[in-house]
């Protein structure tokens, strides 16, 4: 008899709806960047929404997020882009309004950081960095970064057209206010090769983050392009590598949401939850990002201050990150980078 009344019970429980978790899709470029978001965002969501976080790293491939959402077959529901793809598939439809209503006062942002379709999650820069065990004279501009005489060696850059052709100008001279004004001139345009054929046979391309802080320690590279996060994490991990600020060129990162995807209510709940101060804040401790929530940096000792791109020392000389111009003249130059390169 309790063998009967056991199975029934059994029975009677497997006829119940299973409540299956809710879960979310959330792409970013892993790494550091990805620790961060990690600890400072996706874990505290889970935990307070009860909800599954699936994390996907990807490498910046736009056209994944385009074929989705043109097969309507979205699977991913939030993806960090970095800003020229924030602006492009804005423009293409690839992307859902944002409710800016859900994520706060626009007052309380960085001005870059709001659009109609992405929000801004971090401040970040490329730099000029260096181990500072092998290099006691350090580097103080791009102009340094030139002179293969007083600092012999490799130098590590990413292979691409965008950054490169800017640092190039200013170690001709440009100051950084009038490097797009001169960059969007013919004259300048050959003024930057002329400049990176210069260094052509000392540098040594990067295509992913992770590498420079690699090449750094391996010595491979006396100097190298970087993005201030990877060196900052290398730094944590007791590596001797330093930053030179001067002539940084900072641009954000951004949340999008694809469209058409299921998760839109939920995706929007995650950037909200992403972009209070004190999540902002969680994260710029974690990696040296800089807050897109100005009312975060209340929240931070000077010495993680003084590590981020938007602090007043290291943004002193840097320049912003013109989307409008390489939106405009990104596909020309690029091509014409990449003739060059081949060369």
């Amino acid at each position: 008899m309790k063998i009967k009344t056991m199975a029934a019970a059994v029975l009677a429980l497997c006829s119940l709806p299973v409540l299956a978790q809710q879960s979310l899709t959330v792409v970013n470029f892993g790494g550091a960047n990805g620790a961060a978001q990690r600890k400072a965002f996706t874990e505290p969501f889970e935990k307070s929404a009860g909800v599954k976080v699936v994390p996907v790293e990807y490498n910046g491939e736009q056209a994944k997020v385009k074929a989705m959402v043109e097969a309507k077959k979205v699977t991913w529901d939030l993806v960090e882009v970095e800003s020229p793809d924030a602006n492009r598939g804005c423009d293409e439809g690839l992307f859902e309004k944002m409710d800016w209503s859900q994520v706060g006062s626009k007052a309380d942002f960085q001005p870059a950081a709001v659009t109609e379709c992405a929000v801004g999650i971090f401040v970040w820069s490329t730099v000029l960095a260096y181990d500072g065990d092998k290099l006691k004279d350090a580097p103080k501009s791009w102009a340094d970064f030139w002179d293969v005489k007083k600092f012999p060696g490799k130098r590590g850059m990413r292979k691409g057209a965008r950054y490169n052709l800017e640092f190039a100008l200013l170690a001709d001279g440009v100051a950084p206010a009038d490097v797009y004004k001169v960059l969007g001139t013919p004259a300048g345009a050959d003024r930057a090769f002329k400049k990176l054929t210069e260094l052509r046979s000392n540098i040594q391309w990067w295509e992913a983050g992770a590498q420079p802080p690699q090449f750094l320690v391996a010595g491979d590279v006396v100097m190298s392009t970087a993005y201030n996060g990877r060196i900052d994490a290398a730094q944590r991990e007791g590596k001797p590598l330093k930053i030179t600020w001067n002539g940084g060129i900072y641009d954000l990162d951004y949340w999008v949401i694809p469209k058409g995807t299921p998760n839109k209510a939920l995706a929007m709940k995650y950037i909200a939850f992403a972009s209070t101060p004190e999540t902002q804040a969680e994260y710029a401790k974690n990696i040296s990002y800089g807050p897109t929530n100005n009312k975060a940096l209340s929240k931070l000792d000077a010495k993680v201050l003084a590590q981020l791109p938007t602090s007043p020392a290291n943004a002193k000389n840097s320049l912003q990150f013109n989307i409008h111009f390489w939106a405009d003249q990104g596909e020309v130059l690029e091509k014409r980078f990449a003739s060059w390169a081949a060369q």
